[in-house]
This record gives C-alpha cells, sequence and structure tokens, in this order.
C-alpha cells in the first residue's frame, strides 16, 4: 500500500519516464474527495474510452456527464501518445471490483492474470476501486477494430512505468478494467499480461528507458548513474558522482555555483538541486534541495566509474 503521489511528485514521475504530457485545466486540485477516500493506493487501471478524438475525450474525462461526474480519470492517453493530466485524487474510473483480486495486486504475486473478477458495481462483496487506483483512460472506441498505434502503447507502458517505479511497485500492480469487474470488457483490443511484460521490462532498466547495452541499431545507449539514496547527500559526501550532478544542474540552467561544481556535496549543490525540484514542479518540502528518486531520475545524470 502506498500513499498518493502529489501533483508534483506524478508529474515529475511521468517526465522523468519520458512521457509527453499536458496539464488540462485545474487538474492538480479537480478529483472527487469530498465523496470518499483516496488512498491508501495499491496500482493502476487501464479503460478505454468508448470516444474518438482528443479533444472531446478529454473534456468527457475531465468534465464527467450528469450521471457520472468528473473526473473520470487521472489521464487520458491519445493516439499521439501524449498524456493529459485531468484529475488529482480520487476519480470515476473503476468502481467496485472484486476483493480476490485487489489482494492479489496487493501481493504481486499471481502469474499471467489476476483471478477472474466475480464482483462488480454495486454488488454484495465488491471493493471500492475509485479508492485504490490510479486510472488512465486510453482514446479508444474499444470495438475491437479502432487501431492502438505504437506511440499509443508506448505511452501507456511509460505511464504505468511511471506510477510503479515512484512507489516500488512492480508490473503486476497494473490491470485492466476488465480484470477488476466481471460487468467490463476494457482495454479492448491488446492484453494485459503482453502490456505487463512490456512493463517489467521497462522497470528492469532506468527511468529514461535507455539500454545500459546496445541497442539494435548498434550504437551504446546512454547508461545513468542509479540513485544512491538521500543519505547518500547528507553527510560531508565527496564523490564524482557530486561533480556529475552538478554538471548536469549547470546544463539544466539551474546553477547557483559560484565557481562550478566540485565533488564534495556543499550548499550551493542543495541550491542548485532545489532550482531543479522547482524546475519539474515541486514545491515547498518538496523542493528542499536534497535528491529523492523521482528527481534524481528525471536528471539523468551520466554514468562514471
Amino acid at each position: 500500500m502506498a500513499t498518493p503521489l502529489t501533483a508534483d511528485q506524478l508529474l515529475a514521475a511521468l517526465r522523468a519516464e519520458g512521457v509527453d504530457v499536458v496539464e488540462y485545466g485545474s487538474w492538480r486540485t479537480h478529483n472527487r474527495n469530498h465523496v470518499g477516500a483516496w488512498g491508501p493506493l495499491n496500482g493502476v487501471m487501464i479503460h478505454h474510452t468508448v470516444s474518438s478524438g482528443t479533444d472531446a475525450s478529454v473534456e468527457l474525462c475531465y468534465n464527467g456527464y450528469a450521471a457520472l461526474p468528473g473526473p473520470l480519470c487521472h489521464g487520458v492517453i491519445d493516439k499521439a501518445g501524449t498524456v493529459h493530466l485531468v484529475g488529482n485524487g480520487r476519480a470515476n474510473h473503476a468502481g467496485g471490483g472484486d476483493p480476490a483480486v485487489l489482494d492479489r495486486v496487493i501481493a504481486e504475486d499471481y502469474g499471467d492474470r489476476p483471478p477472474a473478477p466475480h464482483e462488480h458495481e454495486g454488488s454484495a462483496g465488491s471493493v471500492d476501486g475509485n479508492a485504490r487506483f490510479y486510472g488512465f483512460e486510453c482514446v479508444n472506441l474499444g470495438d475491437g477494430e479502432d487501431p492502438w498505434p505504437a506511440a499509443q502503447l508506448d505511452a501507456i507502458e511509460r505511464v504505468s512505468a511511471a506510477v510503479c517505479r515512484a512507489h516500488g511497485w512492480t508490473a503486476r500492480s497494473v490491470i485492466g478494467h476488465l480484470e477488476w469487474s466481471d460487468w467490463k470488457v476494457d482495454p479492448r483490443g491488446f492484453t494485459m499480461p503482453s502490456l505487463r511484460d512490456r512493463i517489467a521490462t521497462r522497470l528492469a532498466g532506468p527511468a529514461s528507458g535507455a539500454s545500459a547495452g546496445k541497442p539494435s541499431g548498434g550504437s551504446t545507449a546512454p547508461r545513468y548513474q542509479p540513485f544512491p539514496g538521500a543519505s547518500f547527500f547528507t553527510g560531508r559526501t565527496s564523490s564524482p558522482l557530486i561533480t556529475a550532478m552538478g554538471r548536469r544542474l549547470v546544463a539544466e540552467g539551474c546553477s547557483s555555483y559560484a565557481v562550478g561544481p566540485g565533488p564534495r556535496w556543499t550548499e550551493a549543490d542543495a541550491r542548485s538541486y532545489a532550482a531543479w525540484q522547482r524546475k519539474l514542479g515541486f514545491r515547498g518540502a518538496d523542493a528542499d534541495g536534497v535528491p529523492g528518486r523521482t528527481s534524481w531520475n528525471a536528471l539523468k545524470v551520466p554514468y562514471t566509474k
């Protein structure tokens, strides 16, 4: 179980994973928290919109309709692979579902698929999925014929991996709506086991998705330093990693250095890193100048021996 990501944390996690993000309306404060719980969080749920067109689909998911007020998800993934954030907090997307499925998602111990659901919204044994899952609606008619472009499937994979990485979850924390409720069929047109396989592969590498080896073209992909942990920066640490980090902060226009970055962690490093956190959208205590995993992954500090 996990505490929900703040709006800034979610945005930074998505950007660190290479997701093309659009912030729609007042998404940061748009939610249904006044009618029910939001959290603890256990996973990510994927849907299709049964609609066409980006603008109309995003507006629908933001506003909802008379019988089901918005937001209807947290983000809308269009066919070009852009993610439009429409809500932050409880959203009307999952409804009631099977507690046996929730147990297996929490444990992350199922095989190819979680157990088949036997509950739905309004049934006696259902549990509230709106409190437990992030939801992403994907623009598709859901008729089995509307295509799923590669860019859209890539964005679904990246979004799912970003949230899982931020919470320390595996790919088994990502399910489809049809795996949650026996009334649902979405997403239709690709399989959730295949999506989870792609998410697992992505989670095995760095947040950028780059491989530490050689891609099919034969050129060496960049390698980035893994997050060393916040405690690495709290003492009188001296390491080439600090210098590499500082150079990236300078390149990002976040320098508070008088003479340039060096190997020892200093207040100038902390001020520079706080500027980077603010650039990513973090505020208050989340922009305190101490590197965290999400902001570190977004910085992409080059690998040094």
